[in-house]
């Protein structure tokens, strides 16, 4: 743990090197639901369909990794979104949706640092797309929900690299766009929140990288090399030396 930073501060780290520079990396991954953005954008499109609080506990059990199949998973949470219009995940959109506090400030300073953005999502794309745009994301994967005249048919469409952005796609995908770089595992930070999230997150510190919990469940902060406990996701940036 570094000395200068007391776990009561909200930010813990361990089994991490001490002269750390941002730019001596090269890619860095974001989850996006509760780790870029402050909402649960599944749980938020339920409430349409008066299934928040079913739909929310499956999430909740899935991200403290209670619910080993993830993609089973997803896959009854968005069945019961059958029949949501696109219009009321709009609303969640412009109405829910907020970046948390730090991330712009975070994602400027990695690109000013040299980094790729990857924001890879068990979420979807009607999200992450607008995400990536928004802060200039260099690379993006997510689910595609299944709409037919404006509406949910509470089924996902299959993409080319597989049905379902799980835990293990996440780590896929980053070592993918690590290797299509021309960089290794060891020059990349990942950073998320949920179980489905440690895949890519031990990818990263098992390699030498980095890996980052932003305000995580319990089994996420134990095995991450920086513990964000309270504040933005800015406060990365205190752990490494100017």
């Amino acid at each position: 743990m570094n000395p200068n930073i007391e776990p009561s501060a909200g930010l813990v780290i361990q089994n991490m090197p001490s002269s750390l520079r941002l730019s001596d990396f090269k890619l860095i991954a974001f989850d996006m639901d509760s780790t870029l953005i402050n909402i649960e954008c599944v749980d938020e499109i339920a409430d349409a369909a008066g299934r928040k609080a079913e739909v929310a506990a499956i999430t909740e059990a899935a991200m403290r990794g209670e619910i080993t199949d993830y993609k089973d998973s997803l896959r009854q949470r968005v069945a019961l979104l059958k029949g949501v219009t696109v219009a009321h995940m709009e609303q969640v959109y412009t109405q829910r949706l907020q970046l948390n506090p730090g991330t712009a400030e975070l994602v400027t300073a990695c690109k000013a640092a040299g980094l790729k953005v990857l924001l890879v999502s068990g979420g979807f794309t009607f999200f992450t797309d607008r995400i990536k745009a928004q802060l200039q994301i260099d690379f993006a994967r997510s689910n595609v929900l299944g709409i037919e005249n404006c509406v949910l048919t509470g089924k996902m469409i299959d993409q080319p690299w597989g049905d379902i952005c799980d835990g293990f796609e996440k780590r896929r995908t980053l070592l993918e766009v690590a290797s299509l770089m021309g960089i290794t595992p060891a020059q990349c930070i990942a950073m998320g929140d949920g179980a489905n999230d440690l895949p890519m997150m031990d990818a990263c510190s098992e390699a030498g990288g980095l890996s980052v919990a932003y305000h995580a469940k319990p089994k996420v902060r134990e095995q991450a090399m920086v513990a964000i406990n309270s504040g933005g996701l800015d406060r990365l940036l205190e752990v490494f030396t100017n």
